[in-house]
């Protein structure tokens, strides 16, 4: 049986809409978009892409003759949300609905002279409902009713046939309800809500339920004043311990994380939930940053920038610049910076605006000379 009805889907929750007779997602804890997030390593993976992809910096570009060209950057692209949300603050909320539900919706509510989008406000998961009813599409947005053109609907997670993307958390209920059952229980165990604290056992007789009463009152009143408790030779007092199935049932918090990294697409050592016993080396940053942008980030920022394209007129078009997460360590900059003045695909001037550095001055070059002497020629370029 399908998961989903095909008549009507909702983006709104948490999770897709469960075909009649299915059995729940999850146990005795209710996973949705929102409680998901109680789940440390949800949050972390969450962050980081949200992070990492809302603070690329947004270039827009346009082909002449071959060439790509940079143009102005619309105003959209600058605060697509009016004064009080830029484009990170956009970017982060919009990517993080995408990763938790597969979806993010706006409302377009200005557009320029050309009919582009020039404002969308951004609105929660829970207020919005999909209906697809034989092709054809509407948005419910908080008891009204919109066309898909007055909508911003970004997805990803897709299937052939189902007109909104898939919900990781939704299919990760099982292991983020685990891992939330097992909070529970340890903040049950550790405030003495759960079970007992400890058990007063009466070895000499059986007692009465007033008896039992007037021995766990005397006791308790004991405990909180900090005083005595005073009983002869028949009463026995044992703290209560948990057995070996409840605390292995408490590891399920540590070894859930890696299973919840993998439904995310967030390696388990950038949020610190690597199981311990298991690590992963790279030479430096570089490497890992770019293992990072190529297996996780790749195909989520290539969406984004196709999305973000639409903002724009063609034939121009939008890039994130993935420079900023490719950071290298100052050696490694360094080293590839001299390799690309030897061989002749950047200038000195080039380079030292890298480093918000004004070109050499003639002052700056002669004293180059004086120091150092003045710079050698290679074969081809005495004979030129």
């Amino acid at each position: 049986m399908s998961l989903f009805r095909r008549v009507q889907t909702r983006a709104s929750g948490t999770q897709p809409i469960p075909a009649p007779g299915a059995r729940p997602l999850t146990g005795s804890v209710r996973v949705t978009t929102d409680t998901a997030m109680r789940h440390s390593a949800v949050w972390a993976c969450l962050r980081l892409r949200a992070d990492l992809i809302s603070t690329m910096p947004i270039d827009v570009f346009r082909k002449v003759n071959g060439v790509r060209v940079a143009v102005p950057t619309p105003p959209v692209l600058r605060s697509p949300g009016g004064d009080r949300v830029d484009i990170q603050e956009w970017l982060y909320s919009t990517q993080v609905d995408l990763d938790r539900a597969g979806n993010c919706f706006g409302v377009i509510t200005e557009r320029n002279a050309l009919g582009l989008p020039a404002r969308i406000d951004l609105v929660q998961l829970g207020e919005v409902g999909v209906t697809s009813t034989d092709g054809e599409i509407t948005y419910r947005i908080g008891g009204e009713i919109y066309r898909p053109e007055d909508v911003w609907h970004e997805k990803q997670y897709t299937v052939a046939g189902l007109v909104i993307g898939l919900s990781p958390i939704a299919y990760a209920a099982w292991s983020i309800g685990s891992y939330l059952s097992a909070q529970d229980f340890a903040i049950g165990w550790f405030g003495n809500s759960a079970i007992p604290a400890a058990e007063l056992i009466n070895t000499e007789k059986t007692i009465t339920s007033r008896d039992a009463s007037v021995a766990k009152t005397n006791y308790e009143a004991s405990v909180r004043s900090g005083g005595l408790f005073v009983h002869g030779k028949d009463w026995e007092l044992k703290p209560m311990q948990a057995v070996d199935s409840q605390t292995r049932f408490l590891e399920m918090m540590q070894y859930g994380i890696p299973d919840i990294s993998r439904f995310f697409g967030c390696p388990a050592d950038l949020i610190d939930g690597a199981v311990s016993g298991q690590a992963v080396t790279y030479a430096n940053i570089s490497q890992r940053n770019l293992q990072l942008l190529i297996m996780n980030l790749g195909a989520p920022v290539m969406r984004r920038e196709s999305a973000l394209s639409k903002l724009t007129q063609n034939p121009r078009y939008v890039k994130l610049n993935r420079s900023a997460l490719l950071a290298m360590d100052p050696e490694t900059r360094a080293r590839t910076i001299k390799l690309r003045i030897e061989s002749k695909t950047l200038t000195n001037t080039e380079a030292r605006g890298l480093d918000d550095l004004a070109p050499l001055t003639d002052a700056e070059i002669a004293e180059f000379e004086r120091l150092y002497g003045a710079p050698r020629m290679t074969p081809t370029e005495a004979k030129a």
